[in-house]
């Protein structure tokens, strides 16, 4: 019985030995590679970190118009629009406003957003003339960059949708100051004709009148 009961804890003892010894190979630590910036004997400059090729340009970084992914020109922020600003380019720009910048400068460009009334800092609004008289430029270089309190947006906010957004704030700023020589002349007419009102329209569309 003695010897059954050595012979069981040497056979155990055995399976323990070869279990830890699988268990601390070190063939997926110790593979063999280069880490950053290590000295290498197989390229000419010594250099294992290798250098990217000249022209290569990282999948969705091509940045080869200055104007559309900085808003700026050679003298500063730029007055244009780096395309042609369309009606979709504004609906867009709307959607995108309402999304990302009403929380703070609320859905009319007022800067008495949601998260104001909760304590955070107000903006300036859109309507006063510094920022009215700001170019298109400016307020894509701020959605790019951040300004003061606000961060920058670009993570969240693709390059043609901050445009589309600065389109969106020229239009808030001219619903805020219009004027009827803004109106195409063929259309001012229509500015003069009188309303029906409220209640006479409903009985209209209802066949008119009561009985």
């Amino acid at each position: 019985m003695a010897r059954r009961l050595h012979r069981a804890i040497m056979l155990l003892t055995a399976l323990v030995a070869v279990g830890a010894a699988a268990g601390c190979r070190q063939d997926m630590h110790d593979q063999p590679k280069y880490q950053p910036f290590e000295e290498s004997h197989f390229f000419k400059d010594g250099r294992a970190s290798r250098p990217r090729v000249p022209g290569t340009v990282a999948r969705g970084r091509l940045d080869d118009d200055t104007l559309r992914v900085t808003g700026k020109t050679a003298s500063g922020p730029s007055e244009s629009f780096p395309s042609p600003v369309t009606r979709a380019t504004l609906d867009r720009g709307h959607q995108r406003f309402d999304i990302y910048c009403s929380p703070c400068h609320d859905r009319v460009g007022t800067g008495r957003g949601m998260i104001v009334m909760r304590g955070y800092k107000q903006p300036p609004s859109f309507h006063e003339d510094r920022l009215r008289g700001m170019p298109a430029g400016y307020f894509f270089d701020v959605m790019t960059t951040g300004f003061g309190v606000m961060p920058s947006y670009a993570a969240q906010v693709p390059v043609d949708d901050r445009w589309a957004i600065a389109a969106y704030i020229r239009a808030l700023q001219l619903s805020q100051h219009a004027t009827v020589a803004d109106v195409p002349a063929d259309q001012r007419a229509a500015l003069d004709r009188p309303t029906a009102p409220a209640g006479a329209a409903a009985d209209e569309a209802h066949g008119g009148g009561h009985e």
